[in-house]
């Protein structure tokens, strides 16, 4: 495993140093791209898992930190520009890769930031290993993916992965749920809350990044719950339960009606820190000055 710089030319970042880490998992070399910018302590910020993630959804807010934090953002495998190759993308492959990534660029303890999705996978490594972590912010959590939180069954769920992953249909199939008006509904919906920042130029990056060789097949695991790393809720709740490194939550006040009863349970838990913004479930992206602000005493006091 080792890390290379990439020059401008062959990545699209937020103004920090893109480097790329070469990861292997099961005899397979990955090229996962992260960025990194600013001085100081050290911050992981994650992005949420989405069809349409990538590390410049939280490029706002890492140059907000960056007068504070030296931060780093990543791009999941099989995600923005880090490789998309058609492995059967499932919790253990992100659970391994989060691991073996913070041990590989980080050598003191460290803050992370992770929205939606990414919750779980951070939450599972801070109680394995509490050391590393100095505090946990989480923006907009999430633990289940969008057709089991829509009642779809696990078969359900199943044959449409594999449907998504088949060679003709599943690019057909796939390329009808990315279409630049299909990105826009979904997120006038539950993304965003402001209207007038969905602009055609908005949504044509974001359908440039689904367009990518091999996109389909983690968005498909995603989209069908096989990259929910806990299967019930007590499960979500049992790991902040287990928690030894302190934790804030920010939720948006017009998250759908599912998830925001899930992170209510969650920040009614006994030593939980939160607050409620404006936004939905991109509110890191929608209003990163307003997530920095309620964020920021948090991360900066001595103790918490």
């Amino acid at each position: 495993m080792s890390t290379n710089l990439l020059s401008t030319s062959a990545a699209t970042g937020f103004g920090g140093v893109v480097q790329e880490y070469l990861w292997n998992f099961e005899n397979q070399q990955l090229r996962v791209v992260y960025e990194t910018l600013g001085k100081g302590s050290p911050l992981l910020l994650l992005p949420s898992f989405s069809s349409v993630s990538t590390r410049l959804e939280v490029g706002e807010l890492a140059k907000l930190l960056a007068p504070n934090f030296q931060v780093v953002a990543v791009d999941w495998p099989g995600f923005g520009e880090s490789s998309r190759p058609s492995l059967n993308y499932r919790p253990e492959i992100y659970q391994q890769f989060l691991e073996d990534f913070v041990k590989a660029i980080f050598n003191t303890c460290i803050t992370v930031v992770a929205a939606g999705h990414a919750a779980s996978y951070v939450l599972q490594l801070v109680v394995k290993q509490p050391a590393t972590f100095s505090r946990i912010v989480l923006l907009g959590p999430t633990w289940r993916g969008p057709l089991p939180t829509m009642g779809a069954s696990q078969q359900i769920a199943a044959l449409v992965r594999e449907l998504v992953r088949s060679p003709i249909l599943g690019q057909a199939l796939y390329k009808l749920n990315t279409t630049q008006s299909f990105l826009s509904f979904m997120y006038r919906r539950h993304v965003f809350t402001d209207a007038a920042k969905i602009t055609p130029s908005f949504i044509e990056k974001k359908w440039h990044t689904t367009q990518q060789p091999g996109a389909r097949f983690a968005s498909a695991a995603f989209v069908t719950g096989n990259l929910d790393a806990v299967r019930e809720q007590s499960d979500f709740l049992e790991l902040v339960k287990s928690l030894t490194v302190p934790l804030m939550v920010v939720i948006g006040e017009s998250s759908p009606p599912k998830s925001l009863e899930e992170m209510n349970a969650l920040v009614a838990l006994s030593g939980v820190k939160s607050v409620v913004i404006p936004g939905s479930l991109g509110l890191h992206e929608e209003y990163p000055v307003v997530v920095l602000e309620a964020v920021q005493d948090f991360l900066l006091s001595p103790e918490n």
